[in-house]
């Protein structure tokens, strides 16, 4: 069965080509390719008319929640996700929940030909599937959410002991128009140089020492990154809003 809620400490690196060269010569040493090693995301995020839960994203709060969808290249599955994240002193607890349906599913959703329970009900393993599914449906419409930014990226991941995970993310794509879960040629590119890979790690817990070691060596810091966040402030400067 599918893990459908997850709970765990998330960290961000914007690293360079040869930072990620350095990194995975330790990485492989501890860590193995993970079941879906590459692949190519698509996220789309949901969103109020004035884009209020990105902004309120951005502020920092000590509580921030997201609805996107998330789909993968050479896959008919769409993942309904509910994400919020804690922020503490040191680290920043984040939560995941997430229901599943397909993508012509998903294309009944946004065009409200259907509700996110009525889709999941077809396919649900528990009685908390159908309960995320309910929250779905009611953050779309306490918030009258709709899709308003797509992001695609490549990612490489890796799997090693005590759930811990890490992923490079490259190619880092966007739009805010024609949201669908395909490719286009309206896409932008969000970075303009180097570093431009995002290496995040997600953790159980602390981090093992040879990942800390590693990571002071090849002079890899953590700062907070959010895709969505970032990609919503740089189209609003190229709108000169």
């Amino acid at each position: 069965m599918e893990t459908k809620v997850f709970d765990r400490i998330e960290k961000k690196y914007i690293i360079s080509k040869a930072q990620k060269k350095a990194m995975l010569k330790t990485i492989k040493k501890h860590m193995s390719q993970d079941n879906y090693f590459k692949s190519e995301v698509y996220n789309i995020y949901f969103d109020t008319e004035n884009y209020d839960l990105i902004v309120q994203s951005i502020d920092q709060p000590v509580f921030k929640e997201k609805l996107r969808a998330r789909s993968y290249a050479g896959y008919d599955r769409v993942f309904l996700e509910i994400k919020t994240k804690l922020r503490e002193k040191d680290v920043n607890p984040g939560f995941k929940r997430r229901v599943m349906i397909t993508k012509n599913d998903f294309k009944k959703l946004i065009k409200k030909k259907a509700s996110t329970e009525e889709l999941a009900s077809r396919s649900i393993e528990t009685k908390n599937d159908l309960q995320i599914a309910k929250e779905v449906d009611y953050l779309i419409e306490h918030f009258k959410l709709e899709p308003k930014l797509l992001i695609i990226y490549h990612r490489e991941s890796y799997q090693g002991e005590n759930k811990l995970r890490i992923t490079f993310d490259e190619k880092l794509r966007y739009r805010d128009t024609k949201l669908n879960l395909s490719k286009s040629k309206n896409d932008k590119i969000y970075f303009e140089g180097e570093p431009n890979i995002i290496m995040e790690i997600k953790a159980h817990g602390f981090l093992p020492i040879w990942l800390v070691k590693a990571m002071s060596e090849n002079k890899v810091y953590p700062q907070r990154f959010s895709k969505v966040g970032r990609i919503y402030e740089k189209i609003r400067k190229e709108q000169n809003v």
